[in-house]
């Protein structure tokens, strides 16, 4: 039995069956979900010691990469949060003025959520350390081609990221107890 295949063996219970994938794409797609993992565990090692969730920040993240207030509805659509959790997180964000919630003028019934200049001075902070490690790891490790492949791979996750699920993943295993 190869590497490959014991890979793909052990995530057996991840990834019951093909699902009508090819075994090269299921390999990629298990490569890039444990590299992507580990990257995040280690990038989250430089992080300000602020003592804000990567729920938080994330939602810091979009209500900034929006540029102009969101509603509650889509902030959870996108994020992927369920409703209660987003009220609980947006209140403590509000809390610690880092957001800021007021009603929308045309729509009375909606909450307009907007990031405030400390929730964005927390946001810079974060990803100073953050950046400034991962350029110079990028610098020691890869060589100028290698960098230029990481930008790329960059816009191509952004783009995954985006997508809308192509088709539903079932979380059931078979024979499963």
């Amino acid at each position: 039995m190869s590497a490959k295949d014991k890979i793909v063996e052990d995530d057996a219970i991840a990834i019951p069956d093909l699902q009508g994938l090819s075994r090269d794409t299921l390999m990629a797609a298990h490569t890039l979900r444990r590299s992507i993992t580990g990257f995040a565990r280690k990038l989250r090692g430089f992080r300000s010691d602020h003592e804000i969730s990567g729920a938080k920040l994330s939602l810091l993240g979009r209500l900034h990469r929006a540029n102009s207030p969101l509603i509650a509805a889509d902030i959870a659509r996108v994020e992927h949060l369920q409703p209660q959790s987003l009220t609980r997180i947006i209140a403590e964000l509000d809390a610690l003025g880092l957001i800021r919630r007021r009603q929308d003028d045309v729509d009375r019934r909606q909450l307009l959520i907007e990031i405030t200049p400390r929730g964005k001075k927390l946001l810079a902070q974060n990803a100073v350390q953050q950046n400034l490690w991962l350029a110079q790891a990028m610098t020691a490790q890869l060589t100028k081609a290698e960098r230029d492949i990481l930008r790329v791979a960059a816009e191509l996750l952004d783009r995954l990221a985006d997508t809308e699920d192509a088709m539903p993943v079932s979380t059931e295993t078979k024979g499963s107890v």
